[in-house]
């Protein structure tokens, strides 16, 4: 038993040292790394102990070409999963792309790639031969002439020649070659390696039933990657079904290793890599112990991430496109810490860890998705009877901030209105606080809707001008209120009218109070704007201060920064913006 328990700590100690050598192997640029494993006692071992996501991103970094010495220190595991993320379009296989992983692995090792051909992938390389070639068999009273030049031979009794497979597009000139190049040196290895092997092989490629093989070669591929969390399209959606806090509390826990030989090895370690420490799930992630614990987050992490990648159709080929997923994942992860928690402020790291030993990760993201996806649902359930929508009018009206919050919830998977804070205009929702945001500018909008509903007014002969949007409109109507333009009874529906110039300079002199440097609108306007609201609307003015006072309060603002240094007499219809002014007529 003690032989046993040494045996065990052994393992142990060999699997930590290899998981920190690859660790600091992933953290160097790509040529460094390729050094690293080269210059190594044992590369093949240290090769064969990264994940197959691990390898696949190293060798992309690297470039598939270049990466002919490490595909050779490789496993034949790590060469399946080359294949199948490389050579599928759908559910078609690619040829092309067959063609050029050939082309590599017979660089990297001839001899290892026929006995792989022959004794492990025979269907699917049957398949992909069935597609690239006719095949003839030369009986014995039969001249060779027969056949032409199209055909070569290796044993003067089977004849090959390369067709043209309807590609979409056609392929070119220096493919067509290279396909011809490749597929010579394939056969000439195959039966170097064992010629009646070889000879079967070859019979049996032309007694392939395309439809069927190539059905069942995906759903094998599909197994395959279904296990490291790449699932089919349809399947991967899951994981962007909204599930409530409430929910994920009643279900039961996870399994949680005790060891590290009881861990699905080896641990994908990229993503982890690529996580930025401004977060909280990064924050957990410190908190871990033991180091099993974290060894299987991140597993766990990894099959999460692979999961984004199927659902949202993403070729990983460089760690910026893996960081992007590694961030979103992180951000509702993060979401979903918080939502679960029970407490008022953000948990704390040792309870946020807590959470993630207990719960699945995949569980914990949903959780945080689904608080963006309630804000898109209740965006979409509005749009449907809003005021804006019956009138014609586009989401511009609501302004850039609002065109921006809206865009982004009403596409099909809710992105954050950014507006180039961090560099783009959409990005995931990250935070809670995010989401809180973008409520808040929705319940804005959705109570600007209700009050425009109630005014009674008619503007549908200015939805499609360009610039016409909440702002202009309501302070046009305002002004031309001042003016004395709105006598109608107040059931007749009001049209929104562009004032003229001499009449708006009289209504803007009389918004102002202070020194000229310091302008700012007199609180008797704002009261009058208030009371105007309030009396054809039929709201009370708490009614509108609680539903959409920061967002009329956020109006004069905007009227302050844009006019406060402008004179009545530099008032120019090209540049005013916040009110409809009649065009001068020549």
């Amino acid at each position: 038993m003690n032989d046993d328990l040494l045996a065990d700590d052994t393992t142990e100690k060999q699997l930590k040292r290899l998981y920190e050598e690859r660790s600091a192997i992933l953290h160097l640029p790509p040529e460094d790394a390729v050094k690293r494993i080269l210059d190594a006692e044992h590369p093949a071992p240290l090769v064969h102990s990264f994940s197959d996501e691990d390898f696949y991103l190293l060798v992309q970094e690297i470039g598939p070409d270049d990466a002919v010495e490490l595909l050779s220190l490789a496993a034949d595991r790590q060469w399946e999963f080359l294949l199948d993320m490389e050579t599928w379009q759908w559910e078609r296989l690619d040829s092309p792309a067959v063609t050029r992983w050939l082309d590599r692995f017979l660089q990297a090792d001839a001899r290892r790639l026929s006995r792989w051909v022959l004794e492990e992938k025979a269907d699917f390389f049957k398949l992909y031969l069935f597609k690239n070639m006719e095949l003839r068999v030369r009986e014995h009273d039969e001249d060779p002439s027969i056949f032409g030049n199209d055909f070569m031979t290796l044993d003067d009794v089977l004849y090959v020649r390369w067709i043209d497979y309807p590609f979409d597009p056609p392929p070119s000139a220096e493919d067509k070659n290279r396909r011809e190049a490749v597929l010579t040196a394939l056969l000439k290895s195959l039966a170097e390696y064992d010629f009646p092997k070889y000879h079967f092989f070859m019979l049996e490629s032309t007694r392939v039933i395309p439809a069927e093989s190539e059905e069942e070669m995906f759903r094998l591929r599909n197994v395959r990657l279904a296990e490291k969390g790449f699932f089919p399209y349809h399947d991967a959606l899951g994981i962007y079904q909204a599930l409530s806090p409430d929910r994920l509390k009643k279900t039961g826990g996870k399994f949680v290793p005790r060891r590290i030989g009881e861990l699905m090895l080896p641990v994908p370690i990229s993503f982890s890599h690529v996580l930025s420490r401004d977060n909280l799930f990064a924050r957990a992630l410190e908190s871990l112990q033991p180091e099993v614990m974290l060894l299987q987050i991140q597993t766990e992490f990894a099959t999460l991430c692979n999961r984004i990648i199927s659902a949202d159709q993403k070729m990983i080929r460089d760690r910026e496109t893996l960081k992007d997923v590694a961030r979103k994942a992180c951000g509702y992860l993060s979401m979903g810490i918080e939502r679960v928690s029970s407490e008022d402020a953000p948990p704390s790291p040792n309870r946020a860890a807590a959470l993630l030993v207990h719960h699945p990760l995949e569980d914990l993201f949903r959780v945080g998705y689904g608080a963006a996806q309630t804000l898109k649902w209740r965006a979409e359930k509005w749009r449907k009877s809003a005021w804006f929508a019956n009138q014609a009018l586009s989401l511009s009206f609501w302004g850039e901030e609002g065109l921006g919050v809206l865009g982004g919830l009403l596409i099909k998977r809710p992105l954050y209105f950014d507006n180039y804070r961090t560099g783009v205009v959409y990005r995931e929702f990250a935070a809670m606080k995010d989401v809180e945001k973008t409520e808040c500018a929705l319940d804005g909008i959705i109570a600007l809707d209700r009050l425009f509903a109630r005014l009674h007014i008619d503007v549908r002969e200015h939805a499609h001008r360009p610039f016409f949007n909440y702002k202009n409109c309501l302070l046009t109507l305002w002004a031309g209120h001042g003016l004395g333009l709105d006598r109608k009874p107040k059931e007749d529906p009001l049209r929104v009218i562009p004032l003229h110039l001499e009449d708006f300079k009289g209504f803007f002199s009389g918004l102002w109070e202070g020194k000229k440097k310091n302008r700012r609108i007199r609180r008797a306007e704002k009261a009058d704007f208030l009371k105007w609201l309030c009396g054809r609307s039929g709201l009370s003015a708490e009614a509108i201060r609680a539903q959409m006072g920061h967002v009329l309060e956020d109006l004069f603002k905007d009227l302050e920064s844009e006019y406060r240094d402008v004179t009545p007499e530099n008032l120019d219809p090209r540049y005013i913006h916040l009110f409809l002014i009649r065009k001068p007529e020549y």
